[in-house]
């Protein structure tokens, strides 16, 4: 009696699986303890729950990554866009302003061939202070490569809408002048004293890039080139110290720096031979280089510059 018992309790801790072949065979019999089946069946839940949430994880994972990914290429997309708007604005704007400058020539040749007064104006961009010296022959340009950006395209519009109004004042005392017939006067350069603010121009010379976008609207140049022999003098065109004297290896070749006080200072680049020293102090029109072809050149000349504060202006403004 008590055999039977333990047979019967043993039986009821145990599940048997039978395999009953679908023909004629050996019927296998496989018995499992009641509690490994149990956790049997717990671990097979337990790994189903896992490979459905490790499944679902990587389905959302690479749904998330698809969708940065398309993001990402659409801000790419939205700024090449941008770029590439900004660079045709930048060449719209280079259009204008060599268009104001074309114009000015024009105005230039009238006055000459009419005999009227010639431009009563402190700049002469396309010419310079050429005194002679050939534009054809003396081409040089340089300075450092700068992308342009929204600053210096609203800059090189705020020239261009400067030398409207300068063209429209100038023109119209053309028409009167003419409508007068009055012989013209010429106009004289007067040397000025001494001072801190620049005044005259660094060289003799034609202007062979002004300031604002060039080549197409792909760089913009912070100051203007000034073409002339090599070894033509450069001059200070202001009072005071020399900050800088030697090489500079962001594209100025020989360059010199001259702080006038008052957040105003020079820059003077490309020099073949430097004549001053940090430090030192200088008057307007004291000789402080000699014009070369050094550093990022295509020839020889003088880029100039006029910063206030650390920032360039266009220095057409500072030259008499």
């Amino acid at each position: 009696m008590s055999a039977e018992k333990d047979v019967s309790k043993t039986a009821a801790e145990e599940y048997t699986i039978k395999f009953i072949p679908p023909q004629s065979g050996d019927v296998k019999t496989i018995r499992l303890p009641r509690n490994l089946f149990k956790y049997g069946v717990i671990s097979l839940l337990a790994g189903a729950l896992l490979f459905v949430g490790a499944f679902s994880y990587a389905v959302y994972s690479t749904f998330a990554n698809r969708n940065g990914a398309a993001e990402i290429e659409d801000l790419r997309q939205v700024n090449s866009i941008q770029q590439e708007q900004l660079l045709q604005l930048a060449k719209k704007a280079n259009n204008l302003q060599e268009e104001m400058n074309q114009l000015k020539k024009l105005e230039e040749d009238i006055r000459r061939l009419s005999g009227a007064q010639p431009m009563q104006e402190n700049t002469q961009d396309n010419g310079g202070n050429s005194q002679g010296v050939d534009p054809a022959t003396h081409d040089g340009q340089g300075g450092p490569l700068n992308i342009p950006t929204v600053q210096n395209v609203n800059d090189t519009l705020s020239v261009v809408e400067q030398g409207l109004a300068q063209r429209r004042q100038s023109l119209t005392a053309l028409k009167e002048e003419l409508s007068q017939r009055q012989q013209a006067l010429g106009l004289s350069v007067v040397s000025l004293p001494g001072g801190t603010t620049p005044s005259i121009w660094p060289a003799r010379g034609v202007v062979s890039s002004p300031y604002g976008l060039r080549w197409n609207g792909s760089d913009f140049h912070p100051g203007i080139d000034i073409a002339n022999d090599m070894g033509t003098p450069i001059l200070a065109t202001a009072d005071g110290t020399v900050r800088v004297a030697g090489w500079n290896d962001g594209g100025y070749g020989n360059m010199v720096d001259i702080d006038h006080g008052n957040g105003i200072m020079t820059r003077y680049g490309h020099a073949m031979q430097v004549a001053v020293t940090a430090g030192q102090h200088v008057h307007r029109g004291q000789v402080i280089a000699y014009m070369g072809s050094t550093g990022f050149s295509t020839g020889p000349h003088v880029h100039y510059e006029v910063r206030i504060n650390g920032q360039p202006v266009n220095p057409s403004a500072y030259l008499h």
